[in-house]
């Protein structure tokens, strides 16, 4: 009996050491098979006492020592090759004296340098910056060169941030829940705040500032007003505190009718001034407890949010008095453009342009205007949103969601960064080809220097912090896009998949193909051919394309598809809600004309007939089943392929990964057959002889409740 006790608790020591839980996202800093960078180091030299270079030596001794497999020795001279010396020209004289000013130069404020060079006849690696966070995204990204086992023997490196603020938006509410979550309650416990500093919230500013994000909204855009009140804002300054060595700047979002709900003020209005005072004087509250407060990220007049328009005023006007109260201490206002309105008949794709154009060059210069990728919502796939190309005056900020509230929320694995970058290329057309939308957000299109990306934070108290283990890939890809929008999504791929799972290039060749086909995938089985919004209404899980019966308008996905017995799709051309042309000429002229539309987004911008002959030389009805379908045998693929790379990931995660794409393939056939049963009731044709036949009605798909799907 002992034996077999002893046998059964070596066995489970065995399991529990070829698992891995997920916590430490990608900076694992596991050793790899290659080691040939270990002759290369010897010893880290760091200089400076601030919090952020205690926080370099700390990442750098850490890192260093899981790779190397060794312990890190600190060195104080140099006095042998392989040390590696991280500090500005400021706090090192070796740094000050090595000839790297020109490179330094062109590192700007909070990009970093890492160059091979001799000191003496020692030949070492210098990481510098012109500010110490500078130094630690270098010690950040020389550790990643390490672990995805680059060549590090002669380092030149460059690299500066082309976004200024690269932000995550977390829709924390204060009771812990999270709207659109789907990894738990929120990491910001408020009731031990602050006298009770989570390990969690150091490793979260940690994983950020790997990937450059230097900005955190902490609560929800749908916010609550309690947050400005003393007792929280000691809260915050907890938080703030744990964040500013890692460089991460702090914003709140700002409940337009705070005044009202806890100032005692009788009006909100943001041209009278008892409420401009109430404003400033609550501004000034907020910097004694947070010197370096970012500023307000504000939804207003969208969704049932007060806002200046209760008062018949613009959002100029409303944000115009929150930055005048921040201007002072150089905080900024980060205003949403996401308004829509039960009042309004108009198309919703176009009512944030009707609404925002008209204030283009009337917003103050520390205002940023927020935009989402797409005009509706956060779809699988959408065309850019025509603001891009139409605010030359305005800085706009660039809103993703990295949570996957319409991408199969936390079962599904859908890799964001084709998505991101599928709109970060496109070209507005605004100063005629080639203005990207990139180009709007990174200032150089119209010479705006506060520019933005911020990405709707998909993390939660999940162990693995994202649910689904490979969601995150998707908060990688953010800082990784925010910092250098130019980076492929091949190579984000490759590089987190090397970091949290594998060097193995038999592994990275599959995962890697996996990850980017999944978004094409998901859109395929879900949305295909620019069908869009067509999900189960409240929680957004799952298809309910027949929905019709909610009290605004644009929120029943009857509104989107406009199936009848002639065709589908919505109309946005000159004979329909004509939002096309918002878009420049150029940009329209890809989607106007049904013949010649790029049929990704077809249905998007055309309601097209069921004969309609498409360039497959399929029917659209023959089309739409064989996206469908071939879209759900695809996902049956991704399980499958994943069952080969069983030798090169961990069992837990193994495992959940497994389960996660059996669920995936069994929910994109939901999808496919709850999708074509409805709307064949309009086409009236048959599903094509070689499809396998839907096993439930439709009825039985339409009667499907989730009254505790997460994120609601």
């Amino acid at each position: 009996m002992k034996r077999t006790t002893l046998l059964i608790l070596c066995l489970s020591c065995f399991l529990a050491a070829g698992a891995e839980n997920g916590y430490d996202l990608w900076l694992r800093y596991k050793p790899s098979g290659n080691q040939t960078y270990r002759q290369h180091i010897t010893a880290v030299l760091t200089t400076g006492s601030s919090p952020t270079m205690k926080a370099v030596r700390d990442e750098l001794t850490r890192g260093l020592s899981g790779l190397l497999q060794t312990a890190i020795t600190h060195s104080t001279a140099v006095n042998r090759d392989g040390i590696v010396i991280a500090g500005t020209p400021h706090s090192s004289p070796l740094i000050h004296n090595a000839g790297i000013a020109p490179l330094l130069q062109q590192a700007g404020e909070e990009g970093f340098i890492i160059v091979t060079k001799k000191i003496g006849d020692k030949k070492c690696i210098l990481i510098s910056g012109n500010s110490d966070v500078g130094v630690l995204y270098g010690a950040f990204h020389f550790l990643r060169l390490l672990q995805t086992e680059q060549p590090v023997e002669q380092l030149h490196i460059v690299s500066t941030p082309r976004i200024k603020l690269r932000m995550l938006n977390h829709w924390d509410n204060l009771d812990r829940t999270v709207e659109r979550g789907y990894a738990g309650f929120s990491i910001w416990n408020w009731h031990t705040l602050p006298g009770y500093i989570d390990q969690r919230y150091i490793d979260y500013a940690r994983a950020n500032a790997s990937i450059g994000i230097n900005g955190t909204v902490l609560t929800n855009v749908n916010a609550n007003a309690t947050i400005l009140t003393k007792p929280y804002l000691e809260k915050v300054k907890a938080l703030a505190d744990v964040f500013r060595p890692y460089g991460i700047k702090v914003y709140l979002t700002a409940r337009f009718s705070a005044p009202v709900e806890t100032g005692g003020l009788k009006t909100a209005d943001p041209l009278n001034e008892e409420v401009r005072q109430w404003w400033t004087k609550k501004v000034k509250e907020i910097y004694t407890y947070i010197p370096d407060f970012g500023g307000f990220l504000v939804k207003a007049n969208s969704e049932g949010q007060p806002g200046p328009q209760d008062y018949q005023r613009t959002h100029a006007d409303g944000a115009n008095m929150l930055a005048d109260a921040l201007a002072p201490f150089s905080g900024i206002v980060i205003w949403r453009a996401f308004v829509y309105s039960n009042e309004n008949p108009a198309d919703r794709h176009k009512q944030a342009y009707d609404d925002f154009v008209p204030l283009d060059g009337r917003f103050r210069p520390n205002v940023m205007v927020q935009v989402k990728n797409g005009a509706i919502d956060f779809m699988p796939r959408e065309p850019f949103h025509p603001l891009f190309g139409a605010m030359p005056k305005t800085p706009l900020m660039m809103e993703f969601q990295v949570t996957q509230e319409y991408l199969g929320q936390g079962t599904h694995l859908v890799f964001l960064a084709p998505l991101f970058a599928e709109t970060l290329q496109s070209d507005s057309y605004q100063k005629g080809p080639g203005s990207t939308v990139a180009k709007v957000i990174d200032g150089s299109m119209d010479g705006h220097p506060l520019t933005g990306i911020a990405g709707v934070a998909n993390i939660g108290s999940d162990i693995n912090w994202c649910g689904h283990p490979f969601a995150q890939a998707n908060w990688y890809a953010l800082g990784r896009l925010a910092w250098d929008h130019t980076l492929s999504s091949k190579q984000i791929a490759e590089e987190w998949l090397r970091m949290s799972y594998s060097n193995d290039e038999r592994f990275i060749g599959t995962a890697s193909k996996l990850m980017l086909e999944s978004r094409d995938i998901m859109v395929q089985y879900a949305n295909p051919i620019g069908l869009h919004h067509i999900m189960g209404t409240s929680h957004h899980y799952g298809p309910a394309p027949w929905v019709n019966d909610l009290n605004r308008p644009e929120w029943n996905p009857v509104y989107y598809h406009r199936a009848d017995s002639t065709g589908i799709g919505f109309n946005r051309t000159a004979t329909g809600s004509n939002a096309l042309a918002q878009y420049h000429p150029e940009a329209r002229a890809r989607w106007e004309n049904m013949l010649t539309c790029d049929e990704k987004n077809l249905l998007w911008f055309h309601h097209v007939p069921w004969d309609f002959r498409m360039k497959s030389g399929r029917s659209l009805w023959d089309e739409l089943c064989y996206q469908y379908y071939t879209g759900a045998e695809r996902a049956g693929k991704m399980r499958d392929t994943w069952q080969t790379l069983q030798p090169y990931v961990d069992r837990q995660r193994f495992e959940q990964v497994s389960m996660l794409l059996q669920i995936q393939h069994e929910e994109a056939i939901w999808w496919r057959n709850a999708c074509l049963l409805y709307f064949q009731t309009f086409s009236k044709r048959l599903i094509p002889a070689e499809y396998e036949k839907p096993s439930k009605t439709l009825e039985y798909y339409k009667s499907l409740q989730f009254p505790f799907a997460p994120g609601i």
